[in-house]
């Protein structure tokens, strides 16, 4: 995954490759020529000092502007890969069904996207700032340093298996740690956004201590595990300079038995100990980026599995049909992903174009499922649904979008103004069509009287308005494009019951030809339908007129006199 999302940007790879060589060249020549700089010192000579002298200076000048040039390179490489990253993850959710979405989890998407992002993208820096250098100054600083003092050579070979040893030790058992850290993150954004979005109701039951206990559980388990994953690096650290420390010792030590007989091993015992350190350097530089490529692959890993997850629904075709208004549902059996129990029941029923059926039953009956399979969010487990005589899972995603149009029972709104919420329903929606479609939601009333009407701001969650507002935005959305196939679930629950009166008589005014499926709590929201279906622990146990309902269903009956009874109290 990571060759492929830095392919489109090779040539500044490449060319982030000839910088940092160009750097780590400029490192390695300068112990070198300061040998020669020695020899002149001790030979009092004065005008190979200063001819060198000014060599390493543009040697030094040479790899700060290619260290200079390479980070911006760096920067614009990694910019660019985690905004494609982040894009295409966005752009692969878009794809997903509810099932995905839920399997998933919100809160745990946000954070592949934000935080596991990041991950990768300080990864990308790392690799062309830090870690495409690291294996060139090893392997010259290596080379340098043995044809420097080759007698010396088994000090680096000890040095470099001891650093490398620890170094490998500490980081494996710190790397099995981050998938746990990971977890902790998802766990505390999830509580975070949860306490946020339900902020009203921790008020109302003065819920702020236990939501606080909560939170600050998972926020002291992640301390404990940064905790331990930071003492780990703390210990690695002296470790391996103590190693380094003594390895540079034993050079100087043996080194000094040799001055007796070969005068320029003081010059060469500087060039050395320097390569010595730039070894060092580049083990310890890989143990430390260690902490963050293992973050960086485990985010790598975490997105990954999001673009490779197949949507758990799948459109055949992208043909656009017209179709009428008819509905089947034949045998028709659902189970939730996860859930053992079918919360829908071999359910049958057919429903002609441009009639209104109402759906009532207790809570938990299935009527909010049966309402989510009409637009295609699930797939049955057995059975079909059919629209104009087509199953469904025949159809385009655009034939679906044009022919079927829901209305939930909890009004969700998008921050921008209620011109552009209302255009979900149809993106080339003129004003006429606006204003029409709020007509209808007997929306109009209130939205004309706002100082900027339908350009009027819309907060995040619609959170300026009340929630009979919501529920009459949403089903103006929802009516705007004049769908084949209304669905009504329960999406007039926050309305006082004048204002439902109307929106039901402008929805059998103004859109006759439309088939209207209103699931319902209260049975007055449905009396008049052309057929009301009875749902009971995911069955359909009756269908009919409400007269024949209430002659011939007891569970019908049953809820009618019920809400009857409330009523005339």
């Amino acid at each position: 995954m990571l060759f492929r999302v830095l392919k489109p940007y090779k040539w500044y790879a490449f060319l982030s490759f000839l910088l940092v060589s160009g750097y780590v060249a400029s490192m390695l020549l300068q112990p070198r020529y300061l040998t020669n700089v020695l020899e002149a010192v001790m030979n009092n000579d004065q005008q190979e000092i200063y001819s060198i002298g000014v060599l390493l200076l543009i040697i030094a000048g040479i790899g700060l502007l290619c260290g200079g040039i390479n980070t911006i390179i760096s920067a614009h490489i990694a910019q660019s890969v985690s905004a494609d990253i982040r894009e295409e993850t966005f752009k692969k959710i878009q794809t997903f069904s509810y099932a995905n979405v839920e399997e998933f989890n919100a809160g745990n998407l946000v954070v592949r996207m934000t935080n596991d992002v990041n991950q990768i993208q300080n990864l990308v820096m790392m690799i062309f700032q830090v870690l495409l250098r690291l294996p060139l100054l090893f392997v010259g600083a290596f080379f340098f340093a043995v044809q420097t003092l080759p007698s010396l050579w088994w000090v680096i070979i000890a040095m470099v298996i001891l650093v490398g040893g620890v170094a490998f030790g500490i980081t494996g058992a710190m790397s099995a740690k981050f998938g746990r850290f990971q977890q902790l993150m998802d766990k505390m954004n999830a509580i975070a956004k949860e306490n946020l979005r339900g902020v009203r109701v921790v008020k109302s039951f003065v819920q702020e201590r236990q939501q606080y206990a909560k939170f600050r559980e998972t926020s002291d388990d992640l301390f404990d595990l940064n905790l331990y994953i930071g003492n780990g690096f703390a210990v690695m650290q002296p470790i391996l300079m103590f190693v380094s420390y003594m390895a540079i010792f034993v050079a100087i030590w043996f080194v000094s038995t040799m001055v007796e007989t070969d005068s320029s091993a003081i010059g060469a015992i500087t060039s050395f100990v320097t390569y010595l350190m730039q070894i060092m350097f580049a083990l310890i530089m890989v143990s430390f980026m260690g902490m963050q490529v293992s973050r960086a692959f485990i985010s790598l890993g975490r997105i990954k599995e999001v673009l490779d997850t197949d949507p758990a629904m799948i459109f055949k075709t992208n043909e656009v049909e017209e179709l009428e208004g008819s509905l089947a549902f034949e045998n028709v059996t659902f189970t939730y992903p996860h859930d053992d129990s079918a919360m829908l029941k071999n359910i049958s029923f057919e429903v002609a174009a441009g009639q209104t059926i109402g759906v009532v039953g207790a809570t938990g009956a299935g009527k909010s499922t049966l309402a989510q399979m009409i637009p295609r969010l699930f797939d049955p487990q057995e059975g079909s649904i059919k629209i104009g005589g087509k199953d469904l899972r025949d159809l385009s995603q655009e034939t679906m979008r044009q022919t079927v149009s829901i209305v939930l029972q909890k009004a969700i709104l998008f921050s921008g103004t209620i011109a552009d919420n209302l255009r979900q329903g149809k993106a080339d929606a003129d004003q006429y069509a606006l204003e029409r479609a709020a007509s209808i939601a007997q929306a109009a009333e209130f939205i004309e009287r706002m100082d900027d009407t339908y350009h009027s701001y819309v907060e995040e969650r619609g959170n300026n308005f009340s929630g009979g507002q919501k529920q009459r935005m949403s089903i103006a959305r929802g009516v705007i494009g004049n769908p084949k196939i209304l669905v009504l679930d329960d999406s007039t629950s926050a309305l006082d019951a004048k204002s439902e009166k109307l929106v039901q008589e402008a929805l059998n005014n103004d859109l006759k030809d439309t088939t209207t499926i209103i699931i319902a709590q209260k049975i007055s929201s449905v009396v008049k339908a052309d057929k009301i279906l009875v749902l009971d622990d995911g069955r359909l146990i009756g269908q009919g007129t409400h007269k024949e309902l209430v002659e011939n269903n007891d569970v019908y009956r049953e809820i009618y006199e019920t809400q009857k009874g409330k009523e005339a109290e």
